[in-house]
């Protein structure tokens, strides 16, 4: 098992993002934004620093946190579609050139009003999602689709649809998503999901797991709602419990640190960073440390 994490919250070069995953002595970055940019569209001159940097750090790029198929591409739109097929054309040989065997991805956006049970939108979003998930596997690389606000994130009923239809997809988990998420399942109104019975569903096919914690607060009529992101523990997103099934289980993946307290990166303002924003990084870091290491401590 390792630890790593989404190090753009700590940083928006990246020598900040090296400096805060060697304060907290860990060896991976989740690698999404790089000043700004994602890293699966950095200019190559700028990738190819980015690459010398991290070999001389000794920091590894365990995972490529993707924009493909995210919560703004709509599953309809060919422009949407041809998007996240160039980014994954961009993605693929950056990560075989750092040794990178995931890429987070999601499954494209369902408007509130659009009914996601309808078997024509399934078919195009399972046609679709197939394309994206084999020429990963060609590639030697794992898909690993998030449950956020697309898809297969409306429930654990539609993230277990897209693994029946989408041979080879596996799951990253979010324990921060469900609180401020409706279970869209039955007829409205629709209560929020609950992260631990979510992840006991889809347990069997999560091979990687986020970590971030949530209060949900209220709804914007946009794409996501108003929330309070807090420490883990202090939220409504069941961390510890969902990370006391997953340790049990024998789970030996990566545990990923996504924070969103000093930024968020679905926000009008994500571009910026409070002064703070690595001190909170470094905390993060070290209180999901102590919370695997007390639940590992009770299981030896």
């Amino acid at each position: 098992m390792y630890f790593t994490g989404f190090a753009d919250e700590a940083g928006r070069s990246i020598d900040e993002q090296i400096a805060a995953t060697k304060r907290l002595g860990w060896e991976n970055i989740e690698s999404r934004n790089i000043d700004g940019v994602n890293i699966h569209d950095l200019e190559d001159a700028e990738f190819e620093m980015v690459c010398e940097k991290l070999e001389e750090a000794s920091i590894q790029i365990n995972c490529f946190g993707s924009t493909v198929a995210n919560w703004s591409r709509q599953p309809r739109s060919e422009d949407d579609y041809r998007k996240s097929l160039a980014e994954l054309e961009r993605a693929v040989p950056r990560m075989q050139r750092l040794g990178t065997k995931m890429i987070r991805g999601m499954s494209f956006a369902i408007p509130r009003d659009e009914e996601p049970d309808s078997p024509e939108l399934e078919e195009i979003i399972f046609r679709k999602m197939n394309v994206l998930v084999k020429i990963c596997a060609d590639a030697g690389i794992d898909y690993m689709h998030e449950n956020c606000r697309n898809y297969g994130g409306l429930s654990h009923e539609h993230t277990l649809k897209l693994v029946d239809n989408v041979p080879g997809i596996k799951l990253v988990f979010d324990t921060g998503n469900p609180p401020m998420t409706d279970n869209r399942v039955g007829e409205a109104p629709y209560g929020k999901q609950s992260s631990l019975e979510f992840f006991r569903n889809v347990r069997e096919f999560v091979g990687y797991i986020h970590i971030k914690d949530t209060l949900f607060v209220k709804e914007t009529g946009g794409i996501f709602p108003e929330a309070k992101f807090v420490y883990p523990g202090e939220g409504d997103g069941e961390v510890a419990e969902v990370l006391e099934e997953l340790l049990k289980s024998g789970y030996d993946g990566g545990i990923s640190i996504e924070p969103h307290m000093a930024s968020v990166f679905h926000s009008d303002d994500s571009g910026g960073l409070d002064s703070s924003a690595a001190d909170i990084y470094v905390e993060y870091g070290h209180r999901v440390e102590k919370m695997v290491s007390e639940i590992s401590a009770r299981h030896d």
